[in-house]
């Protein structure tokens, strides 16, 4: 990364914000017991990228401060579904204690799942559990690494979270996930002349003000971590939103964050002797040349 003060505050967020507000489409709640996790009306805008140069700092929005607590919870979630973790229980050991709301008995019920879980088409079993043809689960993010390392030249080193026989739902067929995966569909890409390593991730909904600020920190972290575990270093992340949009309940929030100037993302340092990528905790982050603004919370349907 370059010296903090060589950095420019980048504005795609912001200018993804303003998009939305500016050129959304006005999108209604989604009605019917089929898992809709919202009840309001929403701004969406369909097709979004961001693309982030580590050299400019690690991509961590200033327009409101997420350390501490926030960045822990974001990191926990991301390395409880590297491991395979679909239940509430198993991501609050990790460090993620928010999923406790999309998972109520009454909303598991509705998948015929037992209270707690996010079914076996989330995001950590898709990731640690893919179901086969053979019966045997596939771990697509041990398998993926392990190419990266024999044959990095290759351009199939992809991830998802999308498992189509558990994540759709007809009339004929119930869905086994709480919540269909929003994000988590990865590129990596290695070029071994330079030694560097993109990745670009692609997102089917985000909720722009909320979950894709998150989601930007855990992408980030990952492009760093499978860099640090290849020996590379980390070049880019290129992000795509497919349904970027802001809830109705949202807006006054988002216009009081877009009244906040910019800062120079922050920079993010990993601990070099971690060489697994199932290795990795929170202490092996160290956030520094973070000047964020105050915390803000902005209210998230469900």
């Amino acid at each position: 990364m370059k010296p903090f003060k060589e950095r420019t505050p980048d504005l795609q967020y912001r200018q993804m914000l303003e998009r939305i507000l500016k050129e959304g489409t006005e999108v209604s709640p989604i009605q019917g017991k089929i898992g809709a996790q919202s009840g309001e009306k929403s701004l969406m805008v369909l097709g979004h990228q961001m693309r982030f140069n580590f050299d400019n700092g690690f991509p961590m929005i200033t327009e409101r401060d997420l350390s501490g607590k926030f960045m822990a919870g974001a990191l926990g979630e991301h390395f409880g579904f590297l491991h395979g973790a679909r239940t509430h229980e198993e991501l609050s050991k990790y460090g993620c204690p928010w999923w406790k709301r999309w998972v109520t008995k009454e909303k598991c019920d509705i998948f015929g799942l037992p209270e707690g879980d996010l079914g076996p088409g989330s995001y950590g079993a898709a990731w640690a559990n893919f179901p086969t043809a053979e019966g045997t689960p596939f771990n697509q993010i041990t398998n993926v690494i392990k190419q990266l390392k024999e044959r990095p030249y290759l351009r199939t080193h992809i991830i998802s979270p999308w498992i189509p026989q558990y994540a759709i739902q007809h009339s004929e067929l119930k869905r086994k996930v709480v919540v269909a995966p929003c994000h988590g569909w990865l590129h990596i890409l290695a070029f071994p002349e330079t030694k560097e390593l993109s990745v670009h991730h692609f997102q089917r909904s985000g909720d722009t003000p909320v979950g894709v600020v998150f989601n930007l920190i855990q992408y980030a972290a990952f492009t760093m971590m499978v860099a640090e575990v290849m020996g590379y270093k980390p070049k880019e992340l290129v992000y795509t939103l497919s349904d970027a949009h802001i809830y109705e309940s949202q807006i006054s929030k988002v216009k009081e964050l877009l009244a906040r100037e910019p800062r120079p993302f922050p920079t993010v340092t990993l601990d070099p002797n971690v060489k697994d990528i199932l290795d990795f905790k929170f202490e092996h982050f160290t956030l520094t040349d973070y000047n964020p603004h105050p915390a803000m919370l902005i209210p998230t349907p469900v």
